[in-house]
């Protein structure tokens, strides 16, 4: 329905029950409409996108529910794309748009596509989301644990601590409970992997956790190029000047959980490797923050991470 140079987007706002749907050409709304989010709505809505010939589809994380509807769509030839809230958000206010509606906000993310042609990103696979909803919860549990131990170092009253007491033996017993699923489901669906997470683990600090954090939340690994890698992981400093003035340089947006679980590794690889202590300790001697230090030493990982999954190569001293 479209010509080459007449491209047509789609923006989907997901809400519990619904989807908005907004398609626009030439910055202009050629059609709207709202429907239920069950597999068989879905499956109509992808066929009506089809016939208007769409380059893309916009939608935002909403909290897990825009997973099936993006599948959806990428099952049904669709080039379906998750982007950021924040730069939508953005994007609204830059354009004078301060009211909020599911439509409009369906109308905000199709003329997002429109405009800024986001990359694309692949969406998880059955097996690649279901572990990567096994490492969410256990993230989540770790967080309420790590809150809970912060609770019971300040409680007061001994019925306070021996309720805290309670709560952390549960998290304690979930945690191994979803660790043992994990293994069981890692043995079972796990053979495409197991030599990437092993090349992965040959790098200090690389546990089997985060090497498969990385495989699931950093598919892009080994095919992307050191600038866009760091950039993708959230551990690429970008550049704050202005004229004459030069500030300081900030890592910013990425994939957090990704960030994370470098940073966490980077612990483990200054204390065992001569090469990456050496490295932070000359930061940290040149005044560098002891944090930041860390992200460097993270940053550095990842590029022997992105080296290793594109040569076939395994960890050697002399890579970092």
């Amino acid at each position: 329905m479209h010509s080459d140079s007449n491209a047509v987007w789609c923006g989907i706002d997901v809400s519990k029950e619904w989807i908005d749907v907004a398609v626009v050409r030439d910055s202009a709304v050629v059609e709207q409409f709202r429907c239920a989010r069950s597999e068989e709505a879905l499956k109509r809505t992808a066929d009506r996108l089809k016939q208007w010939e769409v380059d893309g589809v916009i939608l935002e994380p909403t909290g897990g529910l825009e997973i099936a509807v993006g599948a959806a769509l990428a099952a049904a030839g669709l080039t379906a794309l998750r982007v950021n809230a924040k730069r939508v958000r953005d994007f609204a206010r830059a354009h004078g748009v301060l009211a909020k509606t599911d439509a409009i906000d369906a109308h905000v993310l199709a003329l997002f596509g429109e405009r800024m042609q986001p990359a694309p990103r692949a969406w998880l696979d059955g097996d690649r989301q279901q572990l990567a909803d096994w490492i969410g919860r256990q993230r989540q549990l770790v967080d309420l644990r790590t809150a809970e131990r912060n609770r019971l170092r300040r409680a007061s009253s001994e019925a306070a601590r021996k309720s805290i007491q309670r709560t952390l033996g549960f998290f304690a017993r979930e945690l191994a409970r979803l660790e043992e699923e994990m293994a069981v489901w890692w043995d079972e669906h796990g053979s495409a992997w197991r030599e990437p997470e092993a090349r992965l683990r040959t790098v200090p600090g690389i546990g089997p956790k985060t090497a498969r954090v990385l495989l699931v939340h950093l598919p892009e690994l080994g095919r992307a190029n050191r600038r866009e890698i760091a950039a993708l992981a959230g551990v690429a400093p970008f550049a704050c000047d202005s004229g004459q003035w030069r500030g300081q340089r900030h890592i910013r947006g990425g994939r957090a959980v990704v960030r994370s679980a470098l940073y966490l590794a980077s612990w483990t690889a200054v204390r065992r490797t001569t090469t990456f202590r050496a490295f932070y300790e000359n930061l940290v001697g040149r005044g560098k923050p002891r944090q930041l230090a860390l992200l460097a030493v993270a940053r550095k990982m990842l590029l022997v991470l992105n080296e290793l999954m594109r040569t076939g190569r395994v960890w050697e001293e002399k890579m970092a």
